[in-house]
């Protein structure tokens, strides 16, 4: 039997019972879908993530005040309160350092906003005018806060898109409205244009106000949170936190850089870790997704045992007339090869649809890899061999006298 014959005897075979060949094929397809749905949306995420990171600049070090040894035990970065505006200034005006183009310190803590009856728990940054370049920043109606708000500690506030809808509702112009931080009353003299984001990187739900008034009226303390440091070009960034950190070693006073009270960081160490981060949670869901793919298997190779019983007197025929082994093994493993493979493309459509959807909904940009519909279709062809091979051993191994005389 040439393999035209045995691939249309296959069909033939799987199409009189379509419940049974329906049920056999839906764990594949549910597994397949799972797996393509996850990765895609797992490279989704991560793609995201990239681009907001990368949004802030190629050439963006920050340092964080931290990461200082104390009995063996290194605190978390930005666990301690190390750094200083003066650290800063002296960063930007330093001869030794000449690879750094601007500045900004940072104060960052969270706090209750109130405008009339409406109100939201955001984050509240304290920041200088150096802000605006280091971190890319652009507006959509208003100015920035200047350098004559810190002069005169004025009670001012830039607000993110996010802090604008929820204060004040979608659409609204806040300039020259007022909000309360903390018990303090800020005029709102600028609104920041959306850049996107979730969760803590939503980079829109923020209320930026004058450095020094974050220091002392509003949160009541003396040290910045973190320093952004804008390096002159992203060939020069590897100098620039070597400059930058040596710097800050001797103006510390700390002579071993691994009992440093800072930690310095670039955009890809950041996007490193997520990267990371989410590729572990995407291989940890696509694994638990494989589960479903292995009880798929099982399921097909059940039910093919249940055919091998059913069609007994039929391989009793086929060996009696001359079929080989080798012919009776083809047949059955072309038939489970036929029902995993179209298992597999429908799981792949089904995957491709869900991640899109899902995507769409979650504002992730839709990102489908290659390499997982490869694996769908290799995985599905590798299925139908594994467990297809031992209910197609059974079935040529019968001998035609007792598979004739079966009942």
């Amino acid at each position: 039997m040439d393999l035209s014959e045995t691939i249309s005897t296959a069909i033939e075979a799987l199409l009189l019972n379509k419940m049974r060949t329906a049920l056999a094929s839906l764990g594949i397809v549910i597994g397949i879908g799972a797996v393509i749905a996850l990765v895609s949306l797992g490279q989704s995420s991560q793609k995201a993530v990239a681009s907001q990171i990368q949004s802030l600049g190629s050439n963006l070090l920050t340092v964080r005040a931290g990461s200082l040894m104390s009995g063996g035990v290194r605190s978390a970065a930005g666990g301690a309160t190390s750094l200083t505006y003066e650290d800063a200034k002296a960063i930007m005006e330093s001869s030794q350092i000449t690879t750094v183009a601007n500045v900004s310190p940072e104060l960052q803590q969270r706090a209750q906003v109130i405008a009339g009856r409406n109100n939201t728990n955001t984050q509240i940054l304290g920041v200088t005018p150096a802000y605006v370049d280091v971190r890319k920043i652009s507006l959509s109606s208003g100015r920035f806060i200047a350098q004559q708000d810190l002069d005169s500690m004025a009670k001012v506030a830039v607000l993110g898109p996010q802090v604008v809808a929820d204060l004040f509702g979608e659409g609204a112009n806040p300039v020259g409205q007022t909000v309360r931080i903390n018990g303090l009353s800020f005029r709102v003299i600028g609104v920041t244009v959306a850049k996107g984001g979730t969760g803590f990187m939503n980079q829109d739900d923020i209320v930026f106000v004058p450095l020094n008034v974050a220091q002392k009226q509003v949160f009541g303390v003396d040290y910045v949170g973190s320093i952004s440091i804008a390096a002159k070009s992203e060939q020069v960034m590897d100098q620039a936190r070597d400059e930058v950190g040596y710097f800050l070693l001797a103006r510390h006073k700390i002579s071993n850089p691994y009992q440093a009270d800072f930690t310095i960081t670039s955009q890809q160490d950041i996007l490193g870790t997520m990267s990371q981060v989410t590729g572990t949670f995407t291989m940890l869901l696509s694994g638990i997704a494989m589960i479903s793919l292995l009880v798929g298997g099982i399921g097909i190779m059940n039910i093919m045992l249940v055919t091998v019983v059913e069609r007994t007197r039929e391989i009793g025929l086929r060996k009696s007339l001359g079929a080989r082994k080798k012919d009776i093994i083809a047949q059955f493993l072309v038939e489970v090869l036929i029902l995993t493979l179209v298992g597999g493309v429908i799981g792949m459509v089904l995957g491709i649809l869900l991640s899109y959807v899902i995507a769409n909904l979650m504002g992730l940009p839709f990102t489908i890899a290659v390499s997982s519909i490869a694996l769908s279709i290799g995985v599905s062809g590798a299925i139908g061999i594994i467990f297809g091979l031992y209910p197609a051993q059974k079935a040529a191994n019968l001998s035609p006298i007792e598979a004739l005389r079966f009942e």
